[in-house]
């Protein structure tokens, strides 16, 4: 039984779709008007790994992702490098995209547009003030009503009362309270803009979502995740206008991933701290950032730093070293051995889905991985055949995938790996013969190569830094 963790309840529930077998999921995207950085990696990566779950688990996924593309911080970008704000705007969602597709993370069913869904906005906004929870500013803004929804505040915990202490009115705004928001910014001068019944104007940016989840999912959702900086104010703004908007229930699951901390500290452009995704790519593979956000619990704060990066790769190495293939001189497993080692596949594949069932729980899920392939690593010691160790790697690949790792080796290795596989024979023999001046040679040219030799009372072991 899978069981997600609520935002709205604050408790893990049991999940049950709308309709049986399929799962619509919204995942607001990135706001384009800069590159996007390592903290839209994680979560990218987080919904990705939900997403490839709930697949495996037998559902039909519609997972739509947003782009919005007109928003002020846009607009502020475009001025201020003396672009079109719409050719901006595509010229990073277009980075986006690639940055994805680097990253192994699956298309989303749609990416809907803001200003692709400007006649359904109008729709939504115009809804809202005929039922009285919006109204016309004498500015021409349009403003959604905070106090006419009763429940306004569910999805933070927090009450209106409350919130409205630290509140305060902007200078050029109408409202009729503190926390009303804007559901359509009346026309500036220079920036881009929509005729509407209220004169020009562009929308706001929580009523962009609403109208774009409606128009690709409906007025119900299994699913609507981000990050848990969007519980408040944007989410909350999104289940009041979409909730008085339909009369009905928004999403059934509010699921939030916590937030990237570079080296324990907020990312944030004011502190120069941003890395971008392009810029990790061109140091790291994909999978290191794949594995830095499996080696945490999606809801926590994930540290960004070299030890953390390091770890995420030593765990990749360790994950590939199961995957190496039986010696050319395996003479293979007494049949109990073999039986033993099908065994822990299937002991491992239960231990998977039972972790991935509790939330989403990929730490546990990584342990019951190890334990597979430190059962993979043993027989091989013990001269299993490449037929007798297939059948648990192919689990290991397989279970791997669904968490969207690649697993794949350096160029070339595959090459060389058997001329490693001889030197540490010579270096264990030259071990036994006491020659250590030559077994530490071999070691420390084998370092400069980027081999790692580790020695136990098991014997030696080998994998790349």
């Amino acid at each position: 039984m899978l069981r997600i963790y609520n935002t709205l309840t604050r408790q893990k529930e049991e999940f049950l779709p709308l309709e049986p077998g399929v799962v619509k999921m919204y995942v607001c995207g990135v706001t384009v008007y800069n590159e996007a950085h390592v903290g839209h990696a994680m979560s990218a990566l987080v919904f990705d790994i939900i997403r490839r779950y709930l697949e495996f688990r037998g559902y039909k996924v519609k997972h739509v992702m947003n782009f919005t593309d007109i928003d002020d911080k846009i607009i502020a970008r475009a001025q201020a490098l003396g672009e079109d704000p719409f050719l901006l705007a595509q010229r990073y969602i277009d980075d986006y995209r690639q940055n994805l597709t680097d990253l192994n993370v699956l298309p989303a069913t749609s990416n809907p547009r803001a200003t692709q869904t400007i006649s359904q906005i109008i729709t939504m906004v115009q809804g809202l003030i005929d039922k009285g929870y919006a109204y016309v500013a004498p500015n021409g803004d349009v403003y959604f009503r905070v106090t006419k929804d009763e429940d306004y505040g569910k999805l933070s915990g927090r009450r209106l009362e409350e919130m409205q202490a630290g509140a305060r009115v902007e200078v050029g705004e109408a409202k009729e309270h503190p926390l009303d928001f804007a559901l359509w910014k009346a026309a500036k001068p220079g920036e881009p803009a929509w005729d509407s019944p209220w004169g020009k104007g562009r929308p706001g940016w929580h009523i962009e979502c609403s109208a774009m989840n409606l128009a690709e999912l409906g007025e119900q959702i299994d699913i609507h995740g981000g990050g848990n900086d969007l519980i408040f104010p944007h989410h909350e703004n999104e289940i009041a206008q979409t909730e008085s908007f339909t009369g009905k229930p928004f999403a059934r699951y509010w699921v939030h991933n916590g937030m990237l901390q570079l080296r324990g500290e907020k990312m944030s452009k004011s502190l120069g701290n941003i890395i971008t995704i392009r810029e990790f790519l061109a140091d790291y593979d994909a999978d290191v950032m794949r594995m830095l956000v499996l080696m945490g619990n999606y809801r926590a704060p994930l540290i960004f730093s070299e030890e953390t990066l390091d770890s995420a790769e030593k765990n990749l190495e360790r994950l590939k070293s199961g995957l190496r293939p039986a010696a050319p001189s395996a003479t293979g497993l007494s049949p109990q051995a073999t039986s033993a080692l099908r065994e822990q596949a299937e002991t491992t594949r239960s231990a998977f889905v039972e972790a991935m069932d509790d939330d989403f729980n990929t730490p546990s899920a990584l342990a019951a991985l190890f334990e597979l392939v430190k059962a993979i690593n043993t027989a091989r010691d013990q001269g299993a055949t490449q037929e007798q160790l297939l059948p648990a790697q192919d689990t290991l690949r397989a279970l791997c995938g669904v968490l969207g790792l690649r697993l794949k080796e350096k160029a070339g290795t595959a090459k060389v790996e058997p001329f490693i596989d001889l030197l540490l024979d010579v270096r264990n023999e030259a071990r036994q013969q006491k020659l250590w001046a030559l077994s530490d040679r071999i070691r420390d040219r084998l370092k400069e190569l980027g081999v790692i030799i580790e020695d136990s009372k098991e014997g030696s072991t080998w994998r790349w830094t």
